[in-house]
């Protein structure tokens, strides 16, 4: 039997005047690393260099080449995306630093779109200093969603082995996520949240909890109808839709006395509401994931680092961890597509020739007569 081929990582260098480079030379400085993938970083090997030598670490070996198609199993791979200098200014956010990482972003999306690569690792980046005419988007989910979702909508999934949370609403200004909160979003989310848990994860019949907008869940329309007038005729369409979803919880004492244990998921209205918890609950290991889009991609669960950037104080562990996820989410679904290459049709029994015949005309759901 011939050798299963290595899945290639890529890695994008993130804001170059953060802790991007810093997880990631510490990340592929593990010799295992390259042995279960091929790594390939999108970024400078002078900014990784600088980077190196002002946290004092030990040389990290690359294979420098000029395009991803060039990598090489079995070592650690970058690809030069940047013309001329640039200028490192540790823990300062700036246009440089921006353009540099939205340069590595632009490049791997491209090859993770002509199956250059297989998947998508993302380092943090300063979602202001990102911005400019080619990069108008709150942050990397929604520039994802643009460049390969190819129509379809994603969905925002932090996670770890204890519990996996989703975003109705993302990076949207506080005063914005009530209006944003409706039952087509919810049911939406939802959807996507049900096959991402049993196509991602292999979890078959996944249990989601759903969160409350306000308060004590509204405490009866006292503090808010969002969750009589919406949350709750949302859960009810999806549950009727065969998505096994509860709620609405309140979300204090969901997360307070343990809930999130009793179910797969948990989807909070919005950003902070599930990724506070999350992130005192996750410690280091945080995954982020965007669901939803043909192409896999995650990403450490913190952010640039700028207080920290040159001090070799970065914990890799949370980085490591998206590399490994994001391959186990790849054979997760080429497992799951492979499973389901050729479904069987279904069969009915035809008493007036005692025959066997294929059902060619109805779907399995809506077939009640197959037996």
């Amino acid at each position: 039997m011939s050798e299963e081929k290595k899945i290639r990582v890529g890695i994008t260098q993130g804001d170059t005047n953060g802790i991007g480079y810093e997880v990631i030379l510490k990340t592929l400085a593990e010799p295992q690393i390259a042995e279960l993938c091929t790594p390939v970083v999108y970024g400078s090997s002078k900014i990784a260099a600088y980077h190196r030598k002002a946290m004092e670490m030990p040389q990290v070996p690359f294979n420098i080449v000029d395009g991803a198609e060039r990598a090489c199993d079995g070592v650690n791979n970058l690809v030069e995306v940047m013309d001329g200098e640039v200028k490192v200014e540790l823990g300062a956010a700036s246009e440089a630093a921006g353009h540099a990482a939205f340069v590595a972003l632009e490049r791997a999306v491209s090859d993770l779109k002509n199956g250059i690569i297989d998947v998508l690792v993302t380092a943090p980046i300063n979602k202001n200093s990102i911005q400019s005419e080619n990069f108008n988007f709150p942050g990397h989910t929604e520039y994802l969603e643009s460049a390969l979702g190819y129509g379809k909508k994603s969905l925002m999934i932090l996670f770890n082995d204890t519990v996996k949370v989703a975003l109705v609403t993302t990076h949207l200004p506080v005063s914005k996520i009530a209006g944003a909160i409706t039952k087509e979003a919810i049911v939406e989310k939802l959807k996507i949240f049900n096959e991402s848990l049993k196509g991602d994860f292999g979890i078959e019949r996944p249990r989601i909890a759903v969160l409350s907008l306000n308060p004590h869940s509204g405490d009866n329309g006292l503090l808010g109808t969002e969750e009589k007038e919406i949350i709750a005729p949302a859960i009810e369409e999806a549950y009727s839709g065969k998505i096994m979803c509860f709620g609405p919880y309140a979300a204090d004492g969901f997360f307070g006395n343990g809930q999130y244990k009793h179910f797969d998921g948990v989807l909070a209205m919005y950003h902070d509401q599930g990724l506070a918890p999350f992130k005192t609950l996750s410690m280091d290991n945080g995954v982020n994931f965007t669901a939803g889009l043909p192409f896999v991609r995650t990403s450490p669960d913190h952010g640039t680092g700028y207080d920290i950037v040159g001090k070799n104080e970065a914990n890799p562990e949370s980085f490591r961890e998206a590399i490994y996820q994001a391959i186990d989410i790849f054979r997760c679904r080429r497992n799951e597509a492979y499973i389901h290459r050729n479904p069987l049709r279904r069969q009915y029994f035809d008493k007036s020739n005692d025959n066997v015949v294929l059902d060619l005309t109805k779907d399995d759901d809506d077939d009640a007569s197959a037996r």
